[in-house]
């Protein structure tokens, strides 16, 4: 039972928060105040539909519906109302989403821009952010609760993601003005539509809460487990648990068909993160369309997040294939099993993260290119030049240890700062800058004739790999002899 003092408190760090944020909130707003360009609503408009599509995913990733490990493992299962036992949680959920529909309302003014009537505006649009937050959150309690809801907000996410793209063909398009109309409408058809958002999302709102205490013990539990070793993972500050906690609960529960592979030996390795690659295909259509997202942020208006979105795209790209490294580090009993020796190992399983990571750059590189913030011609080769340096970057990423907490602190004009969360996040990012340095200097200088930048990096790349290679399995290679047509190590 919370006490007068507890309310106190809570309600003077209220006050202070908004005493310190207001007047910087205020000169945001008011520099809202303002006409869009024509030509960067459809890519803005995009943006924000990304953004939103990746907010709903999270929220049914998640659960949303989550308990701590001691009421989920007590409360939950006892004859306690169940809307009782999640009030906190409904709470904390109806928290996130205010705050994720304000900050999507925000971002449709600054796209859409307040020429005249900036307060209703304004209005309409938190009110439509806050429809979107709040009923998207509802949706993903009730999809929790009904696998039929849980279909049309998969269904919802699908139909987001088309209009993303539709929005961005048409800004990259001649249609690009049209979406200016609506950015210029009348503000009272405006608040209609506002209306309307907010009756449809007090509605689901409603019935969310009414399914709270219809939703199975079995999926609250298991999404009290992913929300635990998620909040272990940030706890130790050890991210790289959470691709563990993702490809386990993934595989799990999944029956696969056993059938022979066209290859052997050592290209056994790359065929195996090739399959895995192919049986997750919502992966490759994320990464499919994130190669878009450079090109739409350059229409948007916003050429230097593009500068640094293009080449942690390409590593992240490179890096989505690295599960197998990962196995193969934590369990080498694996290679010996396979009677492959680690050098050649860690070579194959370099080439699927330099064949995605090249095509993701050339796929990145044509999109800058049609909206004219890249060269054209030979630079094409570019993105397999890099390819060697990223797929050596993902591999350092895939086989770093975990934070080390015992390293110093080094303290800064700005606040101390942790050196083994710094060196760990930087691990592989060192290897990537400079092994693709001869292709950021082309991009900086642009020269007329870029073979010999193109040279430069296609060498710097496969020396950084093969450099790579021999140090990290230097002292791994064992002695093999052969006894009756069997390879022992």
């Amino acid at each position: 039972m919370r006490s007068w003092q507890d309310r106190y408190a809570a309600s003077l760090s209220a006050a202070v928060a908004i005493a310190i944020v207001g007047q910087p909130l205020v000169s945001v707003l008011g520099a809202l105040a303002r006409q869009a360009d024509p030509g960067r609503i459809s890519s803005g408009l995009a943006l924000v539909a990304v953004a939103y599509a990746g907010y709903l995913t999270l929220v049914r990733t998640a659960g949303p519906v989550v308990l701590g490990a001691a009421d989920a493992s007590w409360r939950l299962l006892s004859p306690l109302p169940r809307r009782t036992v999640l009030g906190r949680t409904a709470l904390a959920l109806l928290t996130v989403s205010v705050l994720g529909g304000l900050v999507l309302g925000v971002a449709l003014v600054a796209v859409l821009g307040a020429p005249d009537q900036l307060s209703l505006r304004l209005a309409a649009a938190l009110v439509l952010g806050l429809g979107a937050g709040l009923g998207g959150m509802a949706m993903g309690v009730l999809g929790q609760a009904s696998p039929a809801w849980d279909g049309w907000l998969r269904a919802l996410i699908a139909v987001i993601v088309v209009a993303a793209v539709v929005l961005a063909v048409l800004g990259a398009g001649p249609g690009r003005h049209l979406p200016a109309v609506v950015a210029g409408a009348p503000a009272g058809p405006v608040g209609v539509v506002a209306g309307c958002a907010a009756a449809v999302t007090a509605l689901l709102v409603r019935r969310a809460w009414t399914a709270l205490g219809r939703v199975p013990a079995r999926a609250i539990l298991a999404a009290s487990v992913r929300a635990g070793r998620v909040a272990q993972a940030a706890v130790v500050l050890d991210p790289g648990m959470l691709t563990w906690v993702v490809e386990d609960n993934h595989w799990r529960g999944r029956t696969l068909r056993s059938r022979r592979w066209p290859v052997t030996g050592a290209w056994a390795l790359a065929w195996q993160e090739a399959r895995r690659l192919g049986r997750r295909p919502a992966r490759l259509a994320v990464l499919a369309g994130a190669a878009a997202l450079p090109a739409l942020v350059v229409t948007a208006g916003l050429p230097q997040v593009a500068v640094a979105l293009t080449p942690a795209g390409a590593l992240a790209a490179a890096a989505s294939v690295t599960s197998g490294v990962r196995r193969d580090d934590d369990n080498p009993a694996l290679l010996r099993v396979l009677a492959v020796e680690p050098r050649a190992a860690l070579a194959v399983r370099a080439l699927p993260s330099a064949l995605l990571g090249a095509l993701w750059l050339d796929v990145a590189f044509a999109g800058l290119s049609a909206v004219g913030a890249s060269p054209g011609g030979l630079w094409w080769l570019l993105g397999p030049a890099c390819g060697p340096a990223l797929a050596v970057a993902a591999l350092r990423m895939a086989r770093r240890r975990p934070v080390d907490h015992s390293m110093p602190v080094i303290d800064t004009p700005g606040g101390a700062i942790p050196t083994g969360p710094l060196l760990w996040a930087l691990t592989g990012v060192d290897l990537a800058l400079l092994g693709c340095a001869p292709a950021l200097l082309a991009l900086a200088v642009q020269p007329a004739n870029p073979v010999p930048y193109l040279l430069a990096q296609a060498l710097t790349g496969l020396g950084v790999l093969w450099g790579y290679i021999v140090l990290a399995t230097r002292g791994g290679r064992r002695r093999t002899r052969t006894v009756k047509g069997v390879q022992l190590q």
